[in-house]
């Protein structure tokens, strides 16, 4: 463990680091005069969950949360921002031609969470822009195993865990916030390593020991065919798909991923009544997928596919689009000023 709280160490002090450097940007004036050269047609923005506040310490997945109070507030500043708030196709069609007026943003929800109907809908409504939404097409069945939600669930309610890990059972004390979030730096870069008949085995022998029902976890956080529905009825929401079980797709033989990534697209097809035409490889870091899946989605007739892997979204042509890139907000961050920094085409990793 000892390599993985230097890794923390390292985390915290990058991390501060950056948010110097965003205020920078933005206070020297950086970003603004850079920004026509930097931050090509538009940007695709990446977020999942979107929920209040939750009490507790020990929160490694906010990160990937934004409450709905900012949600609302960054939508009213980037109007205030001269953006264009676009639609996918939208995006995708200025992504084809020269870049002619302002530039655009295109608000994008990932892992088909409930808390885009019980929060965010009514939000975006009422501001009228539209979104997408990418969906596990297994999740709303109650099918499928949401790993990383089922691993906080056992980190934050126990001491103690052990586990099998490479054929040797190893333990880990957690009885503290600190050791807590080794513990879950760890393992979850462990269990994204695991191809899915391995992941699941190591998921559910986890849960089995500690008392987490995996099924109830997904159950509880994922939409129904019910919310996904009443979300499609809406004209400004386009439903997308990211394949079927979530997997990712590096870990997968060649058939195996593109089963994946056709099957997504038809049981969304069956279930609602319309083709979805838009993709998001799951996770969609720079690891998680490569150009074989690329290809296997642009032969399976998907309009676009995006990934997580940060940038600009080029006019011309010149950004592929089944390889699009995205600005994923850290949901840690309250900044509208270092989100201005960011689309603006600087400091991109940040």
């Amino acid at each position: 463990m000892t390599d993985r709280m230097g890794d923390c160490a390292v985390s915290y002090e990058a991390g501060w680091l950056t948010r110097l450097k965003l205020e920078f940007a933005w206070f020297s004036g950086f970003a603004r005069l850079t920004e026509r050269s930097r931050g090509g047609a538009g940007v695709i923005l990446k977020f999942e969950r979107v929920r209040p506040a939750r009490s507790g310490g020990f929160q490694p997945l906010k990160s990937l949360e934004i409450t709905p109070q900012f949600l609302d507030r960054m939508i009213g500043q980037l109007k205030r921002w001269n953006l264009d708030i676009v639609s996918i196709d939208e995006a995708c069609r200025r992504a084809s031609h020269p870049r002619a007026g302002r530039r655009f943003v295109c608000l994008t929800f990932d892992g088909g969470y409930k808390d885009v109907v019980e929060h965010a809908h009514s939000i975006l409504s009422r501001h009228e822009v539209p979104f997408t939404v990418y969906l596990p097409t297994a999740f709303p069945d109650g099918l499928g195993e949401a790993w990383w939600l089922a691993l906080e669930a056992v980190i934050a309610t126990h001491h103690r865990i052990s586990l099998m890990i490479d054929e040797r059972e190893r333990h880990f004390a957690i009885g503290d916030f600190a050791e807590k979030v080794q513990a879950h730096h760890y393992l979850d870069s462990w269990m994204r390593t695991l191809p899915p008949p391995a992941l699941s085995a190591a998921v559910n022998d986890l849960c089995t020991r500690y008392s987490v029902d995996l099924a109830a976890v997904l159950r509880e956080a994922a939409m129904d065919w019910d919310d996904i529905t009443r979300l499609a009825a809406d004209p400004l929401v386009t439903i997308g798909t990211s394949t079927v079980n979530y997997p990712i797709l590096a870990n997968l033989k060649d058939a195996a991923a593109l089963r994946e990534i056709t099957m997504g697209r038809a049981v969304a097809q069956a279930a609602l009544g319309r083709d979805p035409l838009h993709l998001a490889y799951p996770f969609g870091d720079r690891g998680s997928f490569n150009l074989r899946h690329v290809a296997m989605a642009a032969d399976a007739g998907f309009a676009s596919a995006v990934t997580a892997v940060p940038g600009v979204v080029q006019p011309d042509g010149r950004s592929d689009l089944h390889a699009l890139p995205r600005i994923a907000w850290d949901g840690r961050r309250r900044s509208l000023r270092a989100l201005q920094v960011m689309l603006s085409g600087v400091m991109l990793d940040a």
